[in-house]
């Protein structure tokens, strides 16, 4: 009875999420699944299971956050800060920190052990949202901080800001926003099938059925 309950609470919140603006999660991500996800396209629900992973990721951020907030030779100038106000982005970091000479945007990833073992540099995907928080917070500096979620255990990474990556980055996002606005479907990635977002895609099915190249949603999504 209450794992149906608990499961439906989960599923139910999931959708009831529309998205009408772009988030800094977004930054890099597949235009097309984007658009997808914008156009409130037909999609695969996830399971209840790992939309409470998620809510377990808030909660390892407030037992990162709780050290943090006492120790000495770290101030927490601010915690979850959201970015100044964009016509089509939102964003908020987890925090800034000052060392007592230097500012640095935090940004909090967990992860489970199979991947957290592997891992010898940050990811690409996390390196390009943290490369917006920088950019937004005029901060030259952020940090990426990966929790274990089995264990615990922590690995940290420096990153400086590129205002090349990050001008990049939003001029992708506002050409996605100017298809999204004229009902035109982009193109897949150039690395699909094999890049990890077309594996893990809620779109994959209509992705498919879409093809390669450009189309028209209004054409497209009548036989949909």
């Amino acid at each position: 009875m209450l794992k149906e309950l608990i499961d439906q609470f989960y599923l139910d919140r999931q959708r009831d999420r529309e998205q009408t603006h772009f988030y800094v999660t977004d930054a890099g991500k597949c235009g097309r699944a984007l658009f997808f996800k914008f156009k409130n396209a037909p999609r695969k629900e996830m399971e209840a299971s790992v939309l409470r992973l998620f809510d377990h990721g808030d909660h390892i951020h407030q037992l990162i956050m709780k050290p943090l907030l006492s120790v000495r030779d770290v101030h927490v100038v601010a915690s979850e800060v959201n970015i100044p106000p964009q016509e089509i982005i939102s964003g908020r970091s987890d925090a800034i920190i000052s060392d007592g000479k230097d500012l640095y945007v935090l940004d909090i990833k967990s992860m489970n052990s199979m991947i957290f073992d592997k891992m010898t540099a940050p990811k690409e995907e996390n390196i390009d949202q943290l490369q917006l928080y920088l950019h937004y917070f005029k901060v030259p500096k952020g940090i990426l901080l990966y929790v274990n979620k089995n264990t615990l255990a922590l690995k940290e990474f420096l990153v400086g800001y590129s205002q090349e990556r990050s001008l990049a980055l939003l001029a992708s996002l506002n050409e996605t926003k100017k298809k999204i606005d004229s009902g035109t479907i982009p193109d897949r990635i150039q690395s699909y099938p094999e890049d990890w977002q077309c594996r893990y895609c809620q779109f994959k099915a209509i992705c498919g059925t879409a093809g390669s190249g450009e189309l028209k949603w209004d054409s497209f999504k009548e036989p949909v």
